[in-house]
């Protein structure tokens, strides 16, 4: 299966765009050339894409997303979230493992990837859970959980409670050479509480999730990898604390990574607008000092990528108000445009900065061979107008989930066309 893509715009190294064409022949990029020097002729059964100026990227990696299957496929299928993943723009996502049954044996992962396989739009990774049933009570078997396909370890959703069995986690995943990913929260200052501990709480009457809750875990899952040598990975990043630690730890050599959503980048909890539960999420909102510090973070680096954790409900679960809804929103329709809109076009963040972040470094952190735009490369890639602009609806959502706190933003640089393996899996219409 051949594909041209001509007269589209490349970021290069030194942040210009320039006009180039791009052969994709067997799922891999034979070649790229100036538009205007390319001599390359195709076959008539060529698919031929003329992408008439529209900027091409490598396609979005999503780390970190919630699809639902099997157990809760009226929130969300394998096959609608991949197609909502790949009208994001992203070409990879890796799958958490909350789901009924929990992704805890080789069967469960295999039959994520087998529904993969069959949906045939994106890359699925899925994660493993760290317990049993993410209990906290037992590990899970690791080595036959990494030969079924599981690409890291997790209990995302919970925070692994006791130290001593995060440290043995962390143990028999660094022998065999794979990530543990953590939910960093300690249940004990947070059970029953729906938004984060500030403003918003007091003004509610709500108990409140404190910032502490998560970065008591960061600190202590610090420690662990530091003692075990695994590669550590903090979810959804919210605090200035959290971060504080994060960069110590980077500065001193333990392998840690961190990942941060883009609403705890542009919301904190003085924009909820009363007790909507599609503002509730798992960590909440946070202060406007924290936002400022994930921000930062995302600059210096001290946070490595951008994920969505794209968490979809269905309206009826969402209905039930602030305090009984389940925590969280859907992402991935709405990733780049929100950040290309609040960084990119306030010039506040290079438009490079922000492809990397979200495309090459997830790439890098958790060693995968796509997130590059290269001859030789993975043909997974993304073509955006980042000229067209219109405001979030979802009811024009490919995903189940209706809930986003973004509903009417007027965002621009949207993806249109996206393209896993040499195939197109979205195009605009």
């Amino acid at each position: 299966m051949q594909l041209l893509i001509k007269n589209a715009k490349m970021l290069k190294s030194d942040g210009e765009l320039q006009l180039h064409d791009i052969f994709i022949d067997n799922g891999l990029i034979e070649s790229i050339e100036k538009a205007d020097e390319s001599t390359r002729q195709v076959s008539e059964d060529t698919q031929v894409i003329d992408a008439g100026g529209k900027l091409i990227t490598a396609g979005f990696i999503d780390m970190h997303v919630h699809l639902r299957e099997p157990g809760f496929e009226h929130k969300e299928t394998i096959e609608t979230g991949a197609r909502s993943a790949a009208k994001g723009g992203f070409t990879t996502i890796a799958c958490m493992p909350n789901t009924r049954p929990v992704i805890d044996n080789p069967d469960t992962v295999r039959l994520v990837l087998d529904k993969a396989k069959e949906a045939n739009l994106v890359h699925v990774l899925p994660y493993a859970a760290i317990t049993k049933n993410e209990l906290g009570r037992e590990l899970t078997d690791f080595e036959a959980l990494k030969e079924a396909g599981a690409i890291g370890f997790t209990d995302d959703g919970v925070g692994v409670q006791s130290a001593q069995m995060m440290k043995d986690a962390m143990a028999r995943a660094a022998r065999i050479g794979m990530p543990v990913i953590a939910h960093c929260e300690d249940n004990t200052l947070v059970e029953g509480a729906p938004v984060n501990e500030g403003t918003f709480a007091r003004k509610h009457g709500l108990k409140g999730i404190p910032n502490e809750s998560e970065a008591i875990h960061v600190g202590r899952d610090i420690l662990l990898a530091e003692a075990t040598g695994v590669h550590y990975h903090v979810c959804h990043v919210s605090t200035e604390q959290s971060i504080r630690l994060i960069r110590q730890a980077k500065e001193i050599g333990i392998k840690v990574t961190a990942e941060v959503c883009p609403h705890h980048l542009l919301l904190s909890e003085e924009d909820i607008p009363g007790m909507d539960a599609n503002w509730k999420m798992n960590p909440p909102l946070r202060s406007k000092r924290d936002v400022e510090a994930c921000i930062q973070a995302v600059e210096d680096g001290t946070i490595d990528i951008i994920v969505t954790d794209h968490a979809p409900h269905s309206e009826e679960e969402k209905a039930k108000g602030m305090q009984l809804a389940p925590f969280g929103i859907v992402g991935f329709e709405t990733a780049f445009p929100l950040l290309y809109t609040k960084f990119v076009a306030t010039g506040k963040w290079t438009l490079s900065h922000l492809i990397q972040r979200m495309t090459s470094d997830p790439a890098r952190v958790f060693g995968l061979k796509s997130g590059r735009l290269e001859v030789g490369a993975p043909a997974d890639l993304t073509l955006i107008d980042l000229e067209e602009e219109h405001s979030v609806d979802p009811a024009t959502f490919a995903t189940k989930g209706r809930n986003t706190p973004f509903t009417g933003w007027v965002l621009q640089g949207w993806p249109v066309t996206t393209i896993v393996s040499g195939k197109v899996v979205y195009c605009e219409s």
